[in-house]
């Protein structure tokens, strides 16, 4: 192991983080650790019901060291000394004010326990108010729609809607922030010593995506915009930042302290973060015509295209067209659906409500109940494979987080239609399942809409490697075959091919993939009888979406 040069790659997910250690020569993963989040899983500061959800940034930092640590106590002790750099990944947009020295206001004694001064997850959606009045404005202000590379559609789960919808609910942080920063920003600021606004590495990833930023308009939206939106904005533009950059570029160096802390070499390139979805997608191989599907609790579909190819076209309804947010030189385009994995999960737990309840008077364990819970989406997944379509009549809506593409609309429900007596489990989860699959070919769909040709399609992520009987169906539904990456780790993976080429291994991203990639596991098929029969319970998926969608906003 001497000679090999390694780099590590961190995700920061939803529930925890992951470092995977790299041989950057050959892409063999050697070691890889998941450290939980401490707070989060104990459901601190976050309320589903109103659909907020917080991660404290000492989650963040405690299991950045637990991870890589983690994952370095399975290697030769000198393999730590031959890694040369770190890419690291996060969801987003997941933004959190910051003090005049970037410190998140969260990690201050006076905020310490106030959510609203905490890392704004990704699926918060307490910012719905704030997003239509951004789509309101940028329509109607007689400047440049700022939403017009974002798929012309403001979303409540970015950048924007969240700080506003902060800085009139908590008038204490409204005073105390200096300036907001995203969490994939942050990350490598602490690494490299550079968390304060006025220096901090933006990625071109997070502000193209979510804040709205462009080169067309020299940044982000104008002053006047944003004074417009919200007097309580004025000033904030100019603290945050003008420059973005890609992330084969580097954020910094490794400070003496994070080396001491994680036991590596200091000094090592740090590169400039991104969102989980887009380094996932060049893990996954992603190139011109391939469309990357990372598939678990929420699908992010990602695209790549050059500006011949685009022609101007600006892709309506999707989340965002920028250059260089996935592979430098190329104009990423992104998509995706609020719930997949999520939608299996609710079933799961309305089913598991009634052991949950029973469990004391029945003499159940803890032990019994978590192995119940376990088993339940195993046991469905099974049942509804045997499920004859002709017996069911049930179509669902996947909306149950709202929806992300296409038009981002959090305000709409999910919706089961045509239930009958003869409706059980497994014939509700089979529709489940097919309506996230009817999901995914909305965005294939709107993507071809516009002119995009799709050849190829990719999965990755916690459901492609484990659960056959939804990628078939999904692969039925698309009348495509899905190709499924053999990395279980693609999304670390990419932020990996980051960390080689920020530390110049690699002259570009196009090299580091072709000496790192996976390659694929496994290859899915479509019947041509299934697709034939999904394509009509498609029409009837879009024409029920068609007639509830005004009802559902408003319940």
């Amino acid at each position: 192991m001497g000679e090999v040069k390694c780099v590590i790659g961190v995700d920061f997910g939803s529930d925890s983080a992951r470092a995977l250690v790299v041989n950057a020569h050959t892409g063999e993963e050697l070691a890889s650790e998941v450290s939980y989040y401490k707070r989060w899983s104990q459901g601190l500061y976050s309320d589903a019901a109103r659909n907020q959800f917080r991660h404290h940034p000492l989650d963040y930092l405690e299991s950045l060291e637990e991870c890589i640590r983690g994952a370095l106590a399975k290697l030769p002790p000198e393999v730590a000394q031959n890694v040369v750099g770190i890419g690291v990944d996060t969801t987003g947009s997941t933004p959190a004010p910051v003090d005049e020295n970037g410190t998140p206001l969260a990690l201050l004694d006076e905020f310490r326990e106030n959510p609203n001064a905490m890392f704004i997850l990704w699926k918060d959606h307490t910012a719905v108010r704030e997003a239509a009045e951004i789509n309101k404005l940028a329509k109607s202000w007689g400047g440049v729609d700022y939403t017009k590379y974002e798929g012309g559609v403001y979303s409540s789960e970015w950048f924007w809607a969240k700080i506003l919808h902060i800085l009139r609910a908590d008038e204490k942080v409204r005073q105390a922030a200096y300036s907001w920063v995203e969490v994939c920003d942050w990350i490598p600021g602490v690494l490299t010593g550079t968390t304060d606004p006025k220096v901090l590495k933006r990625s071109r990833c997070a502000a193209g995506h979510k804040a709205m930023w462009h080169q067309e308009w020299g940044g982000l939206p104008a002053e006047e915009f944003l004074t417009k939106l919200d007097p309580l904005l004025q000033g904030l533009r100019e603290r945050l930042y003008t420059e973005t950059y890609t992330s084969d570029e580097k954020a910094g160096e490794l400070t003496e302290e994070w080396a001491n802390r994680l036991g590596l070499p200091a000094g090592i390139a740090v590169a400039v973060g991104a969102f989980d979805a887009h380094m996932g997608a060049v893990g996954g191989g992603i190139k011109e015509n391939v469309l990357v599907k990372i598939m678990g609790t929420s699908t992010c579909d990602v695209m790549v295209a050059s500006q011949e190819q685009l022609a101007g076209t600006l892709v309506a309804g999707i989340c965002g067209q920028v250059d260089g947010s996935v592979i430098p030189g190329l104009i990423g385009l992104e998509a995706g659906q609020s719930a997949f994995g999520d939608v299996y999960a609710w079933l799961r737990d309305v089913l598991y409500w009634s052991w949950e309840a029973l469990a004391q008077e029945a003499g159940l364990s803890s032990a019994v109940l978590e192995t119940i819970r376990e088993k339940l989406l195993i046991k469905l997944t099974e049942a509804a494979a045997q499920v004859d379509p002709s017996t069911t009549t049930v179509v669902a809506l996947d909306w149950l987080n709202g929806r992300r593409t296409p038009f981002a609309d959090q305000e709409l429900k999910g919706a089961l239609v045509g239930l009958t007596l003869g409706t059980d489990a497994p014939r509700l989860f089979r529709a489940l399942v097919e309506a996230t699959a009817f999901g995914a070919k909305a965005i294939v769909e709107r993507f071809r809409e516009e002119g995009l040709q799709i050849e190829e399609v990719v999965a990755m992520g916690g459901i492609p490697g484990k659960n056959e009987f939804v990628m078939q169906v999904t692969t039925d539904v698309l009348g495509m075959p899905i190709k499924v990456v053999r990395s279980e780790q693609a999304v670390a993976l990419g932020a990996a091919m980051f960390g080689a080429v920020a530390a110049g291994l690699y002259v570009d991203i196009a090299a580091a993939q072709e000496a790192m990639g996976s390659g694929y596991s496994h290859v899915y098929t479509p019947d041509p009888v299934s697709t034939k029969r999904y394509a009509e319970l498609y029409e009837k998926y879009l024409k029920i979406g068609e007639l509830l969608s005004d009802t559902l906003r408003t319940l």
